[in-house]
């Protein structure tokens, strides 16, 4: 059985309702795009997998990766341009203490 594939709108919603729900507004996150979201997330930017605040989404393809995360950085969340090879997972997470922008 194969998973039905988000579009880039219901991939945009998922991630603005987990900021807007996790406080803070978007000045308070990172925003990503990586090959490797869980590795680029928990050990690049040292987030905290069990209390940290994070999410990360398939988008399919690089291309639709870039398109969201340029959406979120334009609403005012850190981060720039990136992503290793052949990213295709878009992420955000909270800044803490901890983190490593």
């Amino acid at each position: 059985m194969n998973a039905v594939r988000k579009t880039a709108t219901q991939i945009i919603q998922e991630i603005d309702s987990y900021i807007k729900n996790n406080g803070g507004g978007y000045s308070q996150f990172y925003a990503g795009i990586a090959t490797n979201p869980r590795d680029r997330l928990f050990n690049d930017h040292n987030v905290n997998e069990k209390f940290g605040t994070w999410i990360y989404r398939d988008c399919g393809s690089e291309n639709t990766a870039r398109q969201i995360e340029k959406y979120f950085l334009r609403l005012g969340c850190k981060g720039g341009p990136g992503g290793g090879i052949s990213p295709k997972f878009v992420y955000a997470y909270k800044i803490a203490r901890d983190t490593k922008e």
